[in-house]
């Protein structure tokens, strides 16, 4: 089922790519809206990467992080995400995947939800660090 949700974020979510390829080539060719395609072509990647994440924090992330049950950073919290995100992205990502237990609480490998894979953990810290900058 989540393979298949998945997959189903993939395309749509290069469905919407191609719309913005589209619109991006017709002001390429008209001088006056020369700084149009631009736009569009940056927010494409950011959107594919956010949609994993925010549904992978939604659906286990969430739990935790939402409640600060065990020591877990509420994301947005910019005090308690601080010093985790200047540890670096590797180092939050290997907490994440493999668990963690420290002086301010401990996290469970993959958030406890052990069929996650590596790239849906990494999305939801994406997810949760960009909230939390």
């Amino acid at each position: 089922m989540k393979t298949s949700s998945l997959l189903l974020t993939l395309i749509l979510t290069a469905g919407l790519a191609a719309c913005g390829q589209k619109e991006s080539a017709a002001p390429a060719a008209a001088p006056a809206a020369a700084s149009a395609p631009a736009a569009p072509a940056p927010a494409a990647a950011p959107v594919a990467e956010n949609t994993v994440g925010k549904k992978v924090y939604g659906s286990t992330c969430a739990l935790c992080h939402g409640a600060g049950v065990a020591g877990a950073p509420k994301p947005g919290d910019k005090a308690d995400w601080g010093p985790r995100i200047a540890q670096g992205k590797d180092t939050l990502y290997k907490h994440a995947i493999e668990g963690y237990t420290g002086s301010k609480g401990m996290m469970p490998a993959r958030g406890g939800g052990a069929s996650l894979s590596d790239d849906e953990v990494k999305a939801a810290v994406d997810h949760m660090v960009a909230l939390s900058q």
